[in-house]
């Protein structure tokens, strides 16, 4: 049979920047074994199925798939997939428009807000699927340098320490003293599944931005990828490590995170943490 598909940038304004996707749009008579070959000829970090919703209120449901297994949620997969149904469906014209896009994942329901103005790229933003949850604590900084090609006296900063959080995938966090150590760094496999585990994520970040306007600079390096240029399932589990180690106050805050710029790839993601008193 043949496959209707679409590639997109995702968490960029400009061409060729972000995160690469993949969607399938008519991908609902393929087996997973076959969905999982066709992601790994595209070779991208994700792929998308998108297949009729069950709920028939919702959008359509989604398949994620990376070159080497099925994740329950992924955010630039999220993201694109919303913004190219809104538009296949005929749901943003030219002029400035709005669209609320049901997305059925593995991991529950996600809402997508998709929005378009003139002379602009169109933006998404979705609601994290659930809360961030912390995890068991990761091995000790030597160990976690030497994954990544670092001195141990370069994990840290301030009062930010490595965690490990999920908000659906799971992710180890490791501060990195500034932006030099960060561009060193790189994927050690030696030492990595003693530090990350089997396929676990290393997200590093530092404050030390290129932008003024960024909050944190990050790298997300995987063992089935390599790195990542955004990595939105990790940008909102990183929610909860910024409220743990700052100390956020009730209400708003929004910060925003760069990505990919090592890779050639400058990619902005936009992160929203709403703190509430219990």
């Amino acid at each position: 049979m043949e496959l209707d598909f679409h590639t997109l940038d995702v968490f960029t304004t400009e061409r060729f920047g972000g995160n690469p996707l993949a969607v399938v749009t008519n991908g609902q008579a393929l087996s997973s074994a076959v969905m999982q070959q066709v992601a790994r000829e595209f070779n991208l970090s994700e792929t998308v199925f998108v297949l009729p919703a069950a709920n028939p209120a919702h959008s359509a449901r989604i398949r994620i798939f990376t070159p080497q297994r099925e994740l329950p949620f992924a955010g630039h997969p999220t993201v694109g997939a919303a913004i190219l149904i809104a538009e296949l469906n005929g749901r943003l014209g030219p002029a400035p428009s709005e669209a609320l896009v049901m997305l059925e994942e593995t991991i529950g329901s996600v809402r997508v807000g998709v929005r378009r103005k003139p002379g602009e790229p169109v933006y998404a933003e979705f609601d994290a699927p659930k809360l961030p949850e912390p995890l068991a604590s990761p091995p000790p900084a030597d160990r976690l340098a030497a994954a990544l090609g670092l001195a141990p006296s370069e994990i840290g900063f301030e009062n930010h320490k490595p965690s490990r959080y999920s908000a659906g995938v799971a992710y180890t966090f490791v501060p990195v003293r500034n932006i030099e150590s960060i561009a060193r760094a790189g994927l050690h496999h030696g030492y990595w599944e003693e530090a990350f585990g089997q396929g676990g994520g290393a997200y590093l970040y530092c404050r030390e931005t290129l932008s003024t306007g960024s909050a944190f600079h990050a790298r997300m390096f995987v063992p089935d990828v390599g790195e990542d240029p955004a990595t939105g399932s990790a940008a909102a589990a990183f929610a909860a490590v910024v409220h743990r180690f700052d100390a956020l106050t009730e209400g708003e805050h929004v910060m925003r995170i760069e990505q990919g710029y090592e890779m050639g790839r400058p990619s902005l993601i936009i992160m929203e943490a709403v703190v509430r008193a219990n």
